[in-house]
């Protein structure tokens, strides 16, 4: 017998977050604890981000506290499949996972939980005027970072260039990884215009420069670019096998975005991948390979990430992008291997 209960707990941004949708303030989530009569319990998360996520705070909340009801009077399995609710879906399944693993917060055991290795992320640097953007490239920079991301889509396009100038006029290529993302802000015919622009300042990829739902216009971006795109928002609520397979098939996108808070857990996430793989799309799940469920926790244990529990250390960049860089070129060379072969 299970029990199950839940706490919110939302989490308010120091400083405005600027993307091209507007600007966080705010960020609503609850915590799904489930217990077992021994005393273990297993913890899930149920992340709600404005504009992206499936619903609304105060349905998501209905929802939640009725699955807890269910739990409790034993009428719904911790297997349960949850598709209309993905942010549920995946609470219940990490908590599910958390308690199988013992209820010790590590969903994942890896190298990076045992503290032996770190995990590469981007450097994100969030929109707003040009002088606070640059001052936080800056102190990206200063911390190590070895790849940045940054939004764009709600500056002017001098402003973003001129950025994007500076940057490369310190950093080069081999120095430096840039990353895009546009949140969806152009439309489609503004787009090729936009990541022309772009281009020459070597892009490594830009994430969901049109709306979601516009599949042949995405598809034609996908293919007469000189920016690889990669999926995000595009692959947030479809559920079904199928259409993700033929969605991807018709896109054939360079990367897609995992986000398994978003698209209803790990088993759904693993899918995406795996689809990918068929597919030949580059996937990196972050969320997996840092450790799943509080992993910041251990970062912090073994010096690489900073007390506030958000922000990694110097040594925890460095490795971190090492490791992302040992990876890429690990499945680049598998790709070759893959093209040799046939």
């Amino acid at each position: 017998m299970y029990h199950a209960s839940y706490t919110g707990h939302p989490l308010l941004f120091y400083r405005p977050a600027g993307t091209s949708r507007g600007e966080l303030i705010r960020k609503d989530c609850w915590f799904l604890k489930i217990s077992t009569e021994d005393g273990k319990t297993g913890l899930g998360e149920v992340s709600f981000v404005p504009g992206l996520s499936v619903g609304d705070p105060h349905d998501l909340e209905i929802n939640l506290d009725h699955i807890c009801k269910l739990i409790n009077r034993g009428e719904m399995s911790l297997q349960q499949v949850l598709p209309a609710v993905p942010g549920i879906q995946f609470a219940l399944e990490t908590a599910r996972i958390d308690l199988e693993r013992g209820g010790r917060r590590i969903l994942f055991p890896s190298e990076f939980t045992r503290g032996r290795e770190g995990i590469p992320t981007n450097g994100l640097i969030w929109m707003g005027d040009p002088a606070y953007m640059l001052e936080q490239i800056r102190s990206k920079l200063e911390t190590g970072f070895r790849g940045l991301k940054m939004k764009v889509g709600a500056i002017s396009p001098d402003d973003e260039l001129g950025l994007l100038r500076r940057i490369r006029s310190e950093y080069d290529q081999a120095r430096l990884e840039i990353r895009l993302d546009a949140n969806g802000a152009w439309t489609p015919e503004e787009a090729p215009v936009r990541m022309a622009a772009l281009a020459k300042f070597n892009i490594h990829s830009i994430e969901q420069p049109i709306p979601a739902g516009r599949r042949e216009d995405m598809s034609r971006l996908c293919v007469g670019t000189a920016i690889p795109v990669a999926l995000d928002e595009e692959l947030i609520g479809v559920s079904d096998r199928l259409e993700r397979k033929k969605m991807l098939m018709e896109i054939m996108p360079a990367y897609i975005i995992i986000k398994p808070g978003l698209l209803g857990g790990f088993s759904h996430a693993r899918e995406w991948i795996d689809l990918a793989g068929e597919l030949d799309c580059g996937v990196w799940d972050f969320y997996s390979v840092m450790g799943g469920l509080n992993s910041i926790w251990v970062w912090n244990r073994f010096g690489l990430a900073n007390r506030d529990h958000i922000h990694f250390t110097r040594k925890g960049y460095e490795l971190q992008g090492d490791l992302f860089f040992n990876a890429f070129l690990k499945s680049y060379d598998n790709f070759i291997d893959r093209v040799y072969m046939d």
